[in-house]
This record gives C-alpha cells, structure tokens and sequence, in this order.
C-alpha cells in the first residue's frame, strides 16, 4: 500500500480482505492525510 502511494499512474489492489482486517478504516485515513484512494467492488 506504501508503495503504491508513493509510485506514479494508478495501483489497484485486489483482493483486500487481510487490509480490511488489520486496519481499520485504512482508506478513510489515507484519504484525510491526502493520498487520492477509491474502494470500487468489482
């Protein structure tokens, strides 16, 4: 996730059951510190 905050174009990453379990609200906060993060279910 770090990684693909700080890498140039779009990250997508799939599958984001172990992040959902380990951090709670991981994409709201990266969200209110700037980083430009969208959940879509595909």
């Amino acid at each position: 996730v770090v990684a693909g905050l700080g890498a140039e174009g779009m990250t997508v990453i799939e599958d984001v059951t172990h992040i959902d379990r380990g951090y709670e609200r991981m994409d709201e906060k990266l969200s209110s510190v700037g980083a430009d993060i969208k959940r879509v279910r595909m």
